[in-house]
């Protein structure tokens, strides 16, 4: 079953990226939208993660590998429909390996639940990803950190799909939902999000949001 997990991910994850990269190719995506179809696609991983890996071991294996691949794209540019060409190009697509790696070793060990590394990466994944597609559609007023400019709209789409994504998680995995868990963990999420320069916020977002949710729901 774990042996099956991998290849099982490693196909979707690819399929993600060869469809992006057809979207953007015939014009269909542009270039953040291409980035951003990868970004929230690939963290639907989680979700087959949860079904095929019963060890944390195996969990990681997929992650680990993409640290590698993220790593060289990132420097050669071998993926472009994941890379930003322009000069602010960052690591941020490395920050997400490494993000679903730790999240890995540690959720699914087995005095945790990958419930919590859910909370972290889907938040990631759609509440990052939607900000920013709507950020970039609708927004204008701007809010500049060093290299990051973030707009207002964007960031409040963040709270939006952050609290959907962690009030859901928390009904579905049986837990009472207090409402006031849900509201702090997205408001943590928007201002992670909005502050974290670099490309960084695919490292801190998901893993502060994994951290609250463990705290209010372990």
């Amino acid at each position: 079953m774990n042996l099956i997990g991998i290849l099982v991910s490693v196909i979707f994850v690819f399929a993600i990226i060869f469809i992006s990269d057809i979207f953007s190719k015939k014009g269909i995506l542009k270039e953040e939208g291409s980035r951003k179809f990868i970004h929230i696609g690939v963290s639907n991983w989680w979700i087959i993660a949860m079904i095929f890996f019963k060890s944390n071991i195996y969990a990681a294996v997929v992650p680990f590998l993409f640290i590698i691949i993220n790593y060289i794209s990132y420097k050669k540019n071998i993926f472009s429909s994941m890379e930003r060409n322009s000069e602010k190009n960052s690591p941020g697509t490395v920050f997400y390996a490494i993000s679903l790696f730790i999240l890995s070793l540690i959720t699914f060990s087995a005095n945790s639940s990958p419930y919590i590394g859910a909370a972290g990466i889907l938040t990631m994944g759609y509440g990052d990803g939607f900000a920013a597609i709507f950020g970039k559609k609708f927004g204008k007023k701007k809010i500049k950190f060093l290299d990051s400019e973030k707009s207002i709209i964007g960031s409040l789409f963040m709270f939006i799909f952050t609290f959907v994504i962690i009030f859901i998680l928390m009904s579905v995995s049986g837990i009472s939902n207090r409402f006031f868990v849900p509201v702090l963990i997205s408001f943590v999420a928007m201002l992670t999000e909005l502050f974290s320069p670099f490309g960084t916020d695919n490292l801190t977002v998901p893993l502060l949001v994994s951290f609250i949710y463990y705290i209010f729901n372990y």
